[in-house]
């Protein structure tokens, strides 16, 4: 059901700024939205999953920002990054390449509105290419017809950029609804990071976030993205994340998963060419009531491809966590080699976890294996801490650290590592 303030608000072009044909794209977009139900309990892709949270009625387009949005960014900032854009409730606030030598090589970082006057040929071939296949179609339809604050991101070929891109999306407001959205372009044997945040201003505040992430790696090229999820305790949010990874480019995807009443998360890799790799990682720290629900597709077109996938939940109070993935190795993709690992710790005895990992095989001569895990802290470890006067609650927050860093450890970058272990920290 729709209410009649997120019809009339969020229906039609909202940019009157937007070239006709991203009008007619998004006035098609609204039209299969409105035909799209919502998901049913009868439906296997969304097995477990608590849809009364999915109901959108009361929402509302995100007022204009009052106050500083520097007293939420400063403590989050990463040091010396190679550009930042800041959005506050989809408003631009700044959109600037911190190093000249950038813009002069060529590399484009500017926001959604600006590319699609700019560079219109790159946007029409690439924006929401991929088609939500894990069950989100109505929502990524839904963000298709609505968009309207997103950051645009080209490297040209043989461009190596050591440090990160960053991004924010701050949001401010009761029943605020946002549809952040990010195009990155990795031209040939090119290599670069982008570092994004979502951050609701104010804990109690409930909403509605749907985004899109379109990760495109042309051959040989190398691209780092990581997002880092702070919503409000009574946000709903859904992201539709799509890397599609071309012959000997590797792409790696870290999700930090801590705020948010719902949380889905849908992250679909293709390897498309011999050679490519994709690393998917996410962590997540659940407390209270939370709900994260995560589904993902590992799907492997041609021969010699890989596909790596690491996700660690850490779950107390009453949390739940719902996992179902899927390694696809289609005809022909043979020599795939995936792997697939999911691991749950369990801090408290009221806390839930559902793990559904699977594999399609259609090819021979391939190497695919997956497995998930759930378990409680071990009492012998917990009574080490206390016998060395660490309490229970510092005991399980120094194990649930232990416990997460292999996920970050695997990034590429030691420097990223190190500002994430220390974001992670802040949120424990």
């Amino acid at each position: 059901m729709i209410s009649t303030e997120l019809s009339s608000i969020l229906s039609g072009p909202r940019q009157s700024s937007f070239p006709d044909w991203f009008k007619d794209l998004q006035a098609k977009a609204w039209d299969e939205f409105e035909a799209e139900p919502l998901p049913a309990r009868t439906n296997e892709l969304w097995r477990f999953t608590s849809l009364k949270n999915l109901v959108l009625d009361g929402y509302v387009a995100a007022p204009e920002y009052s106050g500083d949005p520097s007293t939420l960014t400063s403590s989050r900032e990463f040091p010396k990054p190679a550009g930042r854009i800041v959005f506050a409730n989809e408003g631009l606030v700044t959109a600037k390449l911190l190093d000249p030598a950038l813009a002069r090589s060529g590399v484009i970082f500017t926001t959604l509105a600006d590319a699609l006057k700019e560079h219109p040929y790159l946007l029409r071939e690439h924006f929401m290419a991929q088609p939500a296949r894990l069950g989100s179609a109505k929502f990524a339809a839904l963000h298709k017809a609505v968009v309207q604050a997103g950051t645009f991101l080209w490297v040209p070929r043989d461009i190596e950029i050591q440090v990160p891109f960053e991004v924010f999306h701050l949001v401010q407001g009761d029943l605020s609804a946002v549809f952040p959205h990010t195009l990155i372009i990795a031209e040939d044997n090119s290599r670069v990071t982008l570092l994004e945040h979502f951050v609701s201003t104010d804990p109690a505040d409930r909403g509605l976030a749907c985004g899109v992430n379109d990760l495109v790696l042309k051959p040989g090229s190398k691209l780092t993205y990581v997002s880092i999820q702070e919503w409000s305790k009574n946000f709903v949010s859904m992201q539709v994340n799509s890397t599609v990874a071309a012959r000997d480019s590797a792409a790696v995807n870290l999700a930090l998963n801590f705020g948010g009443k719902y949380s889905r998360l849908e992250s679909v890799s293709r390897m498309v060419d011999r050679g490519a790799r994709s690393d998917m990682l996410a962590i997540t720290v659940a407390r209270d009531e939370q709900e994260f629900d995560q589904r993902t597709l590992q799907d492997h077109l041609k021969p010699d491809t890989t596909s790596d996938l690491l996700y660690k939940n850490a779950l107390s109070d009453r949390s739940r966590t719902i996992f179902s993935g899927l390694i696809k190795v289609e005809p022909a993709a043979h020599r795939t080699d995936a792997y697939q690992k999911v691991r749950n710790l369990l801090l408290s005895d009221e806390a839930e976890a559902n793990s559904m990992p699977g594999l399609e095989i259609l090819a021979d001569d391939v190497r695919c294996t997956h497995g998930a895990t759930s378990g409680q802290v071990e009492p012998e470890e917990l009574f080490y801490m206390k016998s060395r006067g660490i309490d229970d609650l510092a005991s399980k927050r120094l194990i649930a650290r232990g416990f997460l860093t292999e996920v970050v450890d695997r990034l590429p970058d030691k420097l990223l590592s190190d500002y994430l272990h220390q974001q992670i920290e802040a949120r424990l």
